[in-house]
């Protein structure tokens, strides 16, 4: 076996797979490297990206929203935790589902 630059393993005689999942690695080295600005439309983006205080300013006003969850039982039901023999195991699980 032997090792591609991306470290991937590859037996001899088997082509060598340079980039994983697609990615033009050399052309986003290359493009960040130009420090070029992020491309913005104002019609669909919350901010420009390019400015530093539209930046600042968007995550400020941001906000965690989290969901409701589980829905509360009416009865609460009790943890059970214990052992049994395997002998009784089995003639629970027999009774069929939701034993």
């Amino acid at each position: 076996m032997r090792l591609g630059r991306n470290g991937a393993c590859t037996k001899p005689g088997k082509k060598v797979i340079e980039s994983i999942g697609g990615s033009d690695w050399e052309r986003v080295k290359r493009e960040s490297s130009q420090d070029l600005p992020v491309t913005f439309d104002p019609e669909t983006d919350p901010y420009d990206p390019n400015d530093a205080v539209a930046v600042q300013g968007f995550w400020k006003a941001a906000t965690v929203k989290r969901g409701l969850g589980r829905p509360a039982l009416t009865t609460k039901r009790p943890t059970l935790h214990m052992r049994v023999d395997a002998e009784v195991l089995a003639a629970f699980k027999a009774t069929g589902p939701g034993w």
